[in-house]
């Protein structure tokens, strides 16, 4: 007999089935109670309380010049929008009618552009679709912008109270506008990715990482919960010097101007660590301006003409073929070549005739340099090419800029039958003076670099390191890429002949009376693809490369201009700007007693800027002028002192101390130059943007303002 008794249990599975049944209809019930009749009020109540993924945007790193100058930086800006939900939540509908003409007047005084009525409309109909995020304005403005508009009424209640809501994005600024612009790069406004430049080459270190923010609003409050912390990006401090760039690009623009060139490039590099301090790139526009469109000195890949030759000559001196002594006759300045005329510059006036090899390069005979190597190499011409290999010309120097490419030199090929299928008779004599092969001017320089820098072959660098903090959290120190590109004694010949070509050559006009340059002049047809070098309008590159001091060398430099038509001369025309750029570099450099600024014929106080007076009061006691001073000692510490000096007759200064108020407070640096006030604002953590030259005129944050986190000082020079 079984102890289950269906009698007596069945009943109770039957009545606990029901009451599970009708749990469950309940529950249904419920669901579709609050999904139909009750979802107005859950709506309301999930939209007073919500929880949203925030992508938080870290602060961009800066780009610096070698010497920590801030050349560009990311400051804000911001894209204002209205929450008209919110604006009736919090009951101020009827403010809003109110001040409705006044906010559209305030925007159309801030926004000129658009009128009050247009303003009106476009408010009014993001008011009727009661939109949570109504844009005012359709694109960014920059801080000040922004506190005028936070200013207008209902703008100036809270977010929960107006609507008034804001996004912040960083905006890319060059503290030295255009100088490197090139160089440096630029981003993409709208989207803040970088574009060219260091910029784009060190995105991935300037950019940081992204954080993430859970925003919880409840009853009109949000709440910030921060998941993931935004990473800022790292610094990067380049090699560029700005007082050499800035000369170097006005030494460039004024030739340009001089000639109507179409392209200047210039491009200054350290000897010893390959550290590229100044580089150019300008080109005429439409507008009969000069501007950087393109980054020419890394990716111009032209027929480099006579700054080739020190290349062929240092080969065949490598190699031992020829000597100093070796004489070569270049006749009348006209000499065929396998059914082809090779000319000198001077075949009219009746050529050189018989000319030792250090003055075939001094005069930069054509003749001259391409019978050596065509005498010494036309059998073998693929040992001549490795020669050049061997300089380093035609290396991959992995230039961190977009668009640069390696310069292309052809190595003689001979196909299953032992003949040259891309080399022909006249191949070698062009090759040998600068034609039928492409090099960028920064593979030019960077082997004239070598011949400075005892034939060790630097790398050129652009960025140092990299800092976060003040710390330095990656180096990239200067690199070696050949040791030795020739005979130490190879290389000091090189050098002596270089030197003779600026002193008794054609480089004369590179040269100065204060030091020694060496270097090599370029003149060059440039080809005009299918149609050669004979279809209309001839254009010339034009160059001077070259290094100095040449006894001692500390930079090299090299110069290419692009012009159309005669004249044209690289040493008339390059040599110029080259030998500016080397002066004032120097000059720069110099190294001389304080007294020796003092003119002896004049009695006149110098004028003294407004700034560190401790420094002022030095200079002028070592030039001999009387001060008086609030102050007692000499401030060994070196510790400033900021204010403002009054002359007292003649021989007399008065140096007077201005309030500098707290470090939370803006100082007044009207008056001083830019290097005092740049200082003495970013040591309270204040960004400043410079506008122009000279003294400081004004100033956007007032003296006094309490200073906030982010703020940025315009500083108007003049």
């Amino acid at each position: 007999m079984s102890k289950f008794d269906t009698n007596k249990v069945m009943p109770r599975y039957i009545a606990i089935s029901l009451v599970m049944v009708l749990i469950a209809l309940a529950v249904l019930g419920k669901t579709v109670y609050t999904m139909t009749a009750k979802r107005s009020f859950w709506m309301a109540v999930a939209d007073r309380v919500k929880k949203d993924s925030v992508s938080v945007k870290p602060n961009r790193g800066n780009i610096l010049s070698c010497d920590g100058q801030l050349m560009a930086s990311s400051l804000p800006e911001f894209r204002i929008y209205m929450d008209f939900k919110a604006l009736r939540e919090a009951g101020n509908d009827s403010l809003w009618d109110a001040k409705e003409d006044s906010i559209c007047h305030g925007l159309s005084q801030i926004f000129p552009e658009k009128t009050a009525k247009d303003f009106k409309q476009q408010l009014e109909e993001g008011r009727k679709k009661q939109s949570r995020h109504w844009a005012i304005w359709s694109r960014r403005i920059d801080y000040n912008t922004f506190t005028e508009v936070k200013q207008l009424p209902v703008f100036n209640l809270t977010a929960y109270q107006s609507g008034f809501h804001w996004e912040e994005n960083n905006a890319r600024k060059r503290s030295y506008g255009s100088l490197a612009g090139r160089t440096i790069g630029a981003m993409f406004g709208a989207k803040d990715t970088a574009r060219f430049g260091l910029e784009l080459s060190y995105d991935s270190i300037l950019r940081g990482k992204n954080g993430i923010v859970h925003r919880r609003k409840v009853r009109n409050k949000f709440l910030d919960i921060t998941d993931t912390p935004p990473i800022d990006g790292a610094d990067i401090v380049t090699t560029i010097d700005v007082g050499m760039q800035d000369l170097a690009e006005r030494a460039v623009i004024d030739e340009l101007k001089e000639i109507n060139g179409n392209v200047g490039v210039a491009i200054v590099m350290e000897v010893k660590t390959g550290d590229i301090k100044a580089i150019v790139n300008m080109e005429k526009c439409f507008d009969g301006e000069y501007r950087e469109i393109h980054n020419h000195a890394v990716s111009d890949l032209l027929e480099p003409g006579s700054v080739f030759k020190t290349a062929s000559i240092l080969v065949a001196l490598d190699d031992g073929v020829v000597d100093t002594t070796y004489m070569v006759e270049t006749a009348g300045g006209v000499w065929p070549m396998y059914g082809r005329d090779m000319k000198d510059h001077n075949w009219r006036r009746g050529g050189y005739g018989r000319i030792s090899l250090p003055r075939s390069l001094e005069v930069s005979s054509n003749i001259g340099v391409s019978r050596i190597i065509d005498d010494h190499y036309r059998n073998n011409p693929e040992k001549y090419v490795r020669g050049i290999y061997r300089t380093g010309l035609a290396d991959n120097l992995r230039i961190p800029l977009v668009g640069a490419t390696p310069a292309r030199i052809r190595m003689p090929h001979k196909n299953s039958h032992g003949q040259y299928d891309n080399w022909s008779h006249t191949a070698l004599p062009w090759m040998s003076i600068g034609y039928e092969t492409q090099i960028p001017p920064i593979s030019t320089l960077t082997f004239y670099n070598t011949i400075a820098n005892n034939g060790k072959m630097m790398r050129p660098r652009f960025v140092q390191r990299v800092v976060k903090n003040g710390e330095t959290i990656m180096e990239f120190p200067p690199e070696v890429m050949r040791e030795q590109i020739a005979k130490e004694s190879t290389i000091k010949t090189m050098q002596t002949i270089l030197e003779h070509v600026v002193s008794q050559g054609l480089g004369k006009k590179a040269g100065s009376t204060s030091f020694k340059v060496a270097g090599k002049t370029g003149t060059a047809q440039i080809s005009q693809g299918v149609g050669g070098y004979k279809i209309g309008v001839t254009n010339y590159l034009l160059s001077f490369a070259g290094f100095f001091p040449a006894d001692d060398p500390r930079y090299s430099c090299i110069v290419c201009i692009q012009k159309s038509g005669l004249p044209a001369s690289g040493g008339g025309m390059s040599g110029v700007v080259f030998h500016h750029i080397a002066e004032g570099i120097m000059a720069q450099n110099l190294k001389l007693d304080v007294k020796d600024a003092r003119d002896a014929s004049s009695v006149f106080l110098p004028d003294v800027k407004n700034g560190n007076i401790l420094a002022a009061d030095y200079v002028l006691s070592q030039l001999g002028f009387n001060t008086i001073a609030d102050w007692n000692g000499s401030y060994a510490n070196g510790n400033p002192i900021w204010g403002r000096a009054e002359r007292k007759g003649t021989h007399k200064m008065e140096l007077i101390r201005q309030k500098t108020y707290g470090h939370s407070m803006m100082p007044d640096v009207t008056g001083m130059g830019a290097r005092d006030a740049v200082f003495l604002i970013e040591s309270r953590g204040v960004r400043v943007k410079i506008t122009g030259r000279g003294k400081v005129i004004k100033q956007s944050l007032e003296p006094g303002h309490q200073i906030k986190k982010g703020e940025v000082c315009t500083l108007t020079m003049g």
